[in-house]
């Protein structure tokens, strides 16, 4: 499975995420994620990646769900960084963190981004960029956490 797709940003930032596993930030503020320490995290524990981008604007997501991988074979290519997920139900969004779960909202088809339908269990997240071009591949992963001591930027 794969496809394209534009999104425009205004924190600089794209989201991945299962919807079930943000379900406990429903009621916080729509911007909890803005502070580091939350963010971290989530990002740690494997509920949301947060994609710092490094400006606004629009970006092109080139995606790719490549579910032959095995768990113990995640294909890293040059330049490309990869950080782990949890997909309890497969229900993942795709798309700017302005729309991440909060404010007692979820995203969904009004929002720029799209969501996928992925087997449950958990992910590789293998992510590059090159100006506005970003390229994500998603496949089986032996772990659905991340040990990062700071925010991803790519």
């Amino acid at each position: 499975m794969r496809g394209t797709f534009q999104f425009v940003t205004g924190t600089a930032t794209m989201c991945l995420f299962d919807l079930a596993s943000l379900k406990h930030r429903i009621e916080e503020p729509p911007d909890w994620w803005s502070i580091p320490e939350d963010e971290l995290a989530e990002v740690n524990a494997g509920h949301c990646l947060f994609f710092n981008l490094g400006a606004d604007g629009l970006y092109e997501v080139s995606w790719r769900v490549d579910i032959s991988a095995s768990t113990s074979a995640v294909q890293e290519t040059e330049g490309a960084q990869v950080f782990y997920l949890q997909v309890p139900t497969g229900n993942v969004f795709l798309g700017a963190a302005e729309d991440v779960s909060g404010g007692e909202l979820e995203p969904d088809e009004s929002c720029d981004g799209m969501i996928l339908s992925l087997q449950p269990g958990n992910v590789a997240c293998i992510v590059s960029k090159d100006a506005n071009q970003i390229s994500l591949t998603i496949q089986p992963g032996a772990q659905g956490h991340n040990e990062l001591d700071r925010l991803i930027r790519i």
